[in-house]
């Protein structure tokens, strides 16, 4: 079937933001939601994906496609005794070395092909075209995200119905399958249009979006849709970290792209951690398992500088709300 949605996108925000609330308010202020199923258990992901199917919204899924695990864990191991001061500042044990998770990739698949939401997407990689294959004989449609042309060519191998546009702009994690080779400049109208001279497909633009204007710019650039994040994580309905609303709405931080946290780069407002360890290797997941205590223990505290307060470079517009005020505002003229 041809690709359709609404023109705005609320991006999957993994890690607590994107609730089912957030996604079904969404849908009901006329902008399609999407579940994320990264870092929860396929049980948690099927029962989200059913509340959002007995409330008779669309929703969307995201989910990880998973990373191979790096070639030489010595980089990580060194990282893993750089961040002891960390746990003992927070007084979380900092676990052993995890360098594979394919964050139950399959069994996801397998749910979301017998749920059949209306909308899956995926991140971090290209997914097997029987994944996708199966989900579209179920009926959804299915978007890959894209950081540059390469990356359209290798999608286009698993036939999705849509590609994503994302630029570094972006905040939280890029979707790139090449974290070494990240641009950490590029912008969503010219990222838009080099995977839509690569790919016949309808294109998705993401990435620093905060206003109306960057709305329509975009699609007058050739999007069918703009996916927006960061400017829903003040939503009433968001679940978004008390200690990071707090940091959203004081402002007065820059953006960096940052590997600390996880291993993958991610755009994130700056703090103390993103300073001291600029240097972080790649190696997500295997990064992200070291860190998430501290981080927990940083939230708990409403301690900004130790948490991952992932941010797009257009945070400064984002404003707290409702859903449907936050919808309206984007698409307003």
């Amino acid at each position: 079937m041809p690709f359709h949605s609404p023109t705005i996108i609320v991006a999957p925000m993994a890690g607590g933001p994107s609730t089912p609330a957030l996604v079904e308010a969404a849908a009901r202020a006329g902008a399609l939601g999407f579940l994320a199923a990264g870092y929860k258990t396929p049980e948690a992901v099927a029962a989200e994906a059913e509340t959002l199917r007995a409330s008779g919204a669309p929703y969307g899924v995201n989910v990880f496609v998973p990373l191979a695990a790096p070639a030489d864990p010595a980089p990580l191991e060194q990282y893993r005794e750089r961040l002891r001061p960390e746990a003992d500042r927070y007084g979380v044990e900092l676990p052993p070395l995890r360098l594979a998770d394919d964050d139950a990739f399959d069994a996801k698949v397998r749910l979301l092909v017998r749920a059949a939401p209306p909308y899956v997407s995926f991140a971090f990689g290209v997914p097997p075209r029987s994944a996708v294959d199966a989900l579209r004989a179920a009926g959804s449609q299915v978007l890959v995200t894209v950081t540059t042309a390469a990356e359209a060519r290798q999608a286009l191998a698993c036939a999705p119905d849509a590609l994503i546009a994302q630029a570094a702009s972006a905040g939280g994690h890029a979707s790139t399958t090449s974290p070494a080779a990240h641009d950490p400049d590029t912008k969503a109208v010219d990222v838009l249009g080099a995977v839509s001279a690569e790919a016949e497909l309808p294109v998705v633009a993401a990435g620093g979006v905060g206003e109306a204007g960057d709305v329509r710019a975009l699609l007058a650039a050739g999007a069918v849709a703009v996916q927006c994040g960061t400017a829903f994580l003040l939503a009433d309905e968001a679940g978004t970290r008390p200690a990071h609303r707090a940091a959203l709405i004081a402002g007065g931080r820059e953006t960096v792209v940052t590997r600390a946290f996880t291993g993958h780069p991610a755009r994130a407002l700056r703090n103390r951690f993103t300073d001291t360890y600029a240097d972080a290797p790649l190696g997500y997941p295997a990064v992200h398992h070291l860190t998430a205590a501290i981080r927990a223990a940083a939230a708990a505290r409403d301690d900004a500088e130790a948490l991952n307060l992932w941010a797009g470079t257009g945070y400064a517009q984002a404003r707290p709300g409702p859903v449907a005020e936050i919808v309206r505002r984007l698409n307003a003229g």
